[in-house]
């Protein structure tokens, strides 16, 4: 069982090392990564690649590792009780399987993406230690323990927001996705805009990289935000004659496709004012 990548997704030598040794090693691979570069979609492809079905847990900052495990619904059970509901017999009615569980309980092995894991609080890596590291957990609740059929891939990623515990770092294989270089870009622009006007993809790759790497910007426009410029290029029909910039301004065409926030917009429009200035 090896990932090679896929023809809707440009994985780098050392990216598909990096998922073959967590495979091989029975480890969670945490992907870390700036927002926009594919570590989500990288667990879609891995899935979609080996064959494999996929279950996704999307945290967020009030997400607790119990809620991976499961959920007891005591508040339910209370009413279903005064209601003379003959469920209340049973506490497994009242018992919601989280993420692991349905993912240990598979019979066949999954892919199990826990996606922006630095999106909870500092204890919620710290909280998952025994159960991705022993593959089960107890259920206070009925007495039993659920043992996973089948180890899991886990797929983990990160965008680096906080610190992880190093007792968590232990148990996974790491990789950190880099922003790709030119080649690189350009083999994923292809796989998304196929056909694209080699003299368009040129000049618009030379400006998104010159705006990328000017000091001072805020927030870096992401692979994802490239391939959205290029789609409204395309939509446009605008071709490497139309980005040229006349030195009125220093931001390329459609640039709210790239920057977020208005004190990038003002870096650039300085820079222009400067420049004219200059002359």
């Amino acid at each position: 069982m090896r990932f090679e990548g896929t023809e809707e997704y440009v994985s780098t030598d050392d990216l598909t090392m990096a998922v073959n040794a967590a495979v091989t090693l029975e480890r969670p691979l945490l992907v870390k990564g700036e927002p926009g570069t594919g570590k989500t979609e990288l667990a879609r492809q891995v899935s979609k690649a080996l064959g494999l079905p996929m279950l996704e847990w999307a945290v967020k900052s009030t997400t607790k590792a119990q809620q991976g495990l499961y959920e007891y619904d005591a508040v339910s059970r209370l009413r279903d009780s005064q209601l003379g509901d003959e469920r209340v017999n049973d506490v497994a009615n009242y018992i919601r399987k989280g993420k692991l569980w349905q993912a240990f309980e598979a019979e066949g092995k999954v892919v199990l993406l826990i996606d922006e894991i630095d999106k909870a609080d500092i204890e919620f890596p710290n909280d998952l230690l025994q159960e991705l590291d022993k593959m089960e957990f107890h259920v206070y609740e009925t007495g039993e323990t659920i043992r996973a059929k089948q180890r899991p891939i886990v797929i983990i990623t990160s965008n680096n927001e906080k610190e992880l515990p190093d007792a968590f770092l232990r148990r996974c294989f790491f990789h950190y996705i880099k922003f790709p270089d030119t080649e690189t870009l350009r083999k994923i622009v292809e796989v998304h805009h196929p056909g694209i006007k080699p003299a368009l993809l040129t000049t618009a790759l030379t400006q998104f990289y010159e705006l990328r790497e000017q000091p001072g910007l805020k927030k870096k426009p992401s692979t994802s935000e490239v391939l959205d410029w290029l789609k409204l290029l395309l939509a446009e029909d605008l071709d490497a004659e139309d980005l040229k910039r006349d030195g009125a301004s220093a931001l390329p065409k459609l640039h709210g496709a790239l920057l977020k926030n208005e004190q990038d917009v003002h870096l650039f429009e300085r820079l222009a004012f400067m420049a004219r200035r200059q002359r």
